[in-house]
């Protein structure tokens, strides 16, 4: 219990305060907080909640979209809106900020290669407010609008120009778990994890976004994934990260105390 952490996505329903509040009365000590939910308190009434509660961020979602594509369609500036989340982010006491790309724009190789020129402009500004950069790469079916980065490898290529403590990857499992090589990619991330998310993929998959379950209802063998990232030298908090618009219409305190057994039972 002690690593465990609260996505705010899977209580999305709850405000920051309730969330917060939820998770000390749990007795889980960790919170992975989301941009909109942030904004909609105010990142100092956030701050001092997250104080008052003794409840630690293990991140901050999310910084990103170098491409200037996103799945609403509209153009953003990647570069000008991840400075300011990283602000946000050490404002926060958060060490990492969650990095989603962006889809592609022009070819495959350009995209990606705006991507590597945007975290080398960003990792030094990061660095010097104590953030560190995770490049979270994306299940494949979704580099066409969300992230041009699909593999451990292709984001810890990225991260590996920069020091470790400016950049890492996130070792989220509903994207990288069916991976031949994952083993072999998270041993190679060796302290370059930044975080690890788990969750499991609904059977059938129904939608590339939101087919996504609490750990033990589906296939992903999360113990040994957990295993492969402790195995590389990461020991930081765990978070249950959970798109599912079931588990949203429903109460924040029932999804968070089947969130902590889920946890128990299958990951710890």
């Amino acid at each position: 219990m002690d690593r465990l952490s609260l996505n705010q996505i899977t209580t999305k329903a709850w405000s920051l305060p309730e969330a917060v509040a939820g998770c000390a009365e749990a007795g889980v000590r960790w919170i992975g907080l989301w941009r909109d939910k942030v904004a909609e308190t105010g990142v100092d009434e956030a701050a001092r909640l997250l104080k008052e509660y003794d409840v630690g961020v293990s991140s901050l979602c999310r910084g990103g979209f170098f491409t200037g594509v996103t799945p609403e369609g509209s153009p953003v500036d990647g570069v000008a809106q991840t400075r300011e989340a990283i602000d946000e982010a050490a404002a926060l006491g958060a060490d990492v900020l969650v990095l989603v790309v962006g889809g592609v724009n022009g070819s495959l190789k350009s995209s990606r290669q705006r991507v590597a020129d945007a975290v080398g402009e960003l990792a030094p500004y990061a660095g010097e407010r104590g953030v560190r950069l995770g490049l979270e790469p994306l299940h494949p079916m979704q580099c066409a609008e969300r992230s041009v980065l699909s593999t451990v490898d292709e984001a810890l290529a990225i991260a590996l120009e920069h020091p470790a403590d400016q950049v890492g990857v996130i070792v989220d499992e509903f994207h990288v778990w069916w991976d031949p090589r994952i083993e072999e990619s998270i041993a190679a991330a060796a302290g370059r994890i930044a975080g690890f998310h788990v969750c499991d993929q609904k059977v059938p998959l129904t939608d590339t976004l939101l087919g996504r379950a609490l750990p033990g209802d589906g296939p992903i063998d999360h113990r040994h994934l957990k295993a492969c990232v402790e195995a590389a030298g990461y020991t930081g908090p765990i978070e249950v990260e959970v798109f599912d618009a079931d588990l949203w219409r429903r109460p924040g305190g029932e999804v968070l105390a089947e969130t902590v057994k889920a946890y128990r039972d299958h990951v710890s």
